[in-house]
């Protein structure tokens, strides 16, 4: 059987919807209202994976738990969504570029996927992997002074951190101490960072989704019933977490690079370099402090990409077009 026949089998149309079969206009307006609420929820965590990346050795609060009964204590419930008035504002924006990046992508590179034969998981994971990097790529131009201001903001209260009294605060001394380029601080490690990640995590979920369906018999068989909505929100979870998995290991080094970057005063009180992050972060935790903040990334990421992945399937399966 030729490899677009085996594509098109595993399709599952009730399952996949592509990007020529959405409405587009209602795809971008439920995806707002949906992924704001995603982002509201999981928010607090970002903001405890950040502290821990950037807390110093002298720290008494090292852990995700210390570092939530901290915050909670000095700071109440608002300290765990700091920064978080700027993130969402700039949320519909970022979102609209990578999710029309990430669909024309995926239909671009799985047409050529197919023309080269690729066994089927290997030609879902090229897709998905390639799409994930683009729409990555593209919307870090909306995203990055987001993230910068959002962890100014997170981290406050720890060493070798500006005091802020809002976001507007933020900007405002950014640009007056750095300029425009203080907004886009970390921005070449942010890219290097986001876009492999959402590389690897779109790779991993395409190819084990595709393998989790073939291993329930679809895409083999005719006789197969259509899979029902929980069946599929099962198997799109389950791709989630192991997507989650994935990622987390691979990019968490340079995630943890990218955050010390963007937040930390190098020991001349200038912008550190790269290099003096690295040697900083090595002289006080060893190697192993690449992987601070490697739990609650993980959590994170597997929270975030579950509840991502199966509201955005859902969200296209409710924006198919009315005629089908």
């Amino acid at each position: 059987m030729a490899a677009s026949h085996r594509t098109a089998d595993m399709a599952l149309p009730q399952a996949e919807v592509n990007w020529d079969r959405l409405d587009k206009t209602k795809f971008y307006m439920v995806g707002a209202g949906l992924f704001s609420g995603i982002s509201a929820a999981l928010y607090p965590i970002s903001v405890i994976k950040t502290r821990l990346q950037v807390v110093g050795a002298e720290s008494v609060h090292k852990t995700a738990g210390t570092i939530f009964r901290h915050i909670i204590s000095t700071e109440g419930i608002k300290g765990l969504y700091r920064g978080f008035g700027i993130v969402i504002t700039g949320a519909i924006p970022s979102r609209m570029v990578f999710m029309t990046s990430l669909e024309t992508t995926k239909a671009a590179t799985l047409k050529i996927a197919e023309k080269m034969e690729l066994p089927e998981a290997t030609a879902a994971a090229v897709a998905n992997g390639t799409a994930g990097l683009v729409s990555s790529m593209a919307s870090q131009t909306v995203f990055v002074p987001l993230d910068v201001v959002s962890q100014r903001l997170m981290v406050q209260g720890t060493v070798g951190t500006t005091q802020y009294s809002g976001s507007m605060d933020a900007v405002r001394q950014i640009l007056k101490a750095d300029g425009i380029r203080g907004l886009y601080r970390g921005f070449g490690m942010s890219v290097l960072t986001y876009s492999p990640s959402s590389a690897v995590w779109w790779a991993a979920y395409g190819s084990s989704q595709r393998l989790i369906w073939r291993g329930l018999g679809y895409g083999s068989r005719d006789d197969v019933e259509p899979p029902s909505q929980a069946k599929m929100v099962l198997v799109q979870a389950s791709g989630g977490i192991a997507a989650g998995f994935v990622s987390s290991i691979a990019t968490t080094p340079m995630d943890t690079i990218k955050t010390r970057l963007q937040v930390l005063k190098s020991e001349t009180e200038g912008t550190p370099t790269i290099a003096q992050t690295v040697k900083q972060l090595i002289k006080e935790n060893g190697y192993r402090g690449f992987y601070k903040g490697l739990v609650p990334r993980f959590v994170s990421m597997s929270l975030w990409g579950t509840s991502m992945i199966t509201s955005y399937e859902f969200l296209k399966r409710l924006s198919v077009k009315q005629e089908e």
